[in-house]
């Protein structure tokens, strides 16, 4: 089941207009980096493309956050032991050659409209990616969203 947030006027999406109140699904559209990623290498070309793809995903409604997280070197991973305690080692939870350098909420209509997005990301940063629906379990004595 998931949920996103609801739509608190009428909104256009592709030709479709969305209702007032109807739900509106959220989707994390994260790029990887290849692991000696630098990122003193960023243009300022780049990061004002970047900043212009983010200017239009807020002019269009879709765009709830957006940021670059720090190097993987910087990670730190936790696991639950038998015990019951918590280790936290250094590095990141998987040994690959890329990791996640950034990401966006999107609040779209659906998967299509997210790619649609994630297309034009990946073109402009130049790094693969990938797109999930976020998944929202709220209590039951909360809305949809997590709201009360």
């Amino acid at each position: 089941m998931s949920y996103g947030s609801r739509v608190n006027e009428k909104r256009v999406i592709g030709n479709k207009r969305q209702k007032q109140g109807e739900v509106m699904p959220q989707y994390l559209v994260a790029n990887y980096m290849p692991d000696d990623f630098d990122p003193s290498t960023v243009t300022e070309a780049l990061m004002e493309e970047i900043h212009a793809l983010n200017r239009e995903m807020i002019a269009a409604g879709v765009r709830k956050f957006a940021c670059g997280v720090s190097p993987v070197a910087n990670a730190k991973t936790l696991r639950k032991q038998s015990d019951g305690s918590v280790l936290i080692t250094d590095g990141p939870y998987t040994e690959t050659k890329e990791h996640m350098g950034g990401f966006w909420i999107l609040e779209a209509a659906n998967m299509d409209e997210a790619l649609a997005w994630a297309r034009r990301g990946a073109i402009i940063c130049d790094v693969p990616g990938e797109v999930r629906e976020l998944l929202f379990f709220p209590a039951p004595e909360q809305g949809p969203g997590g709201s009360e």
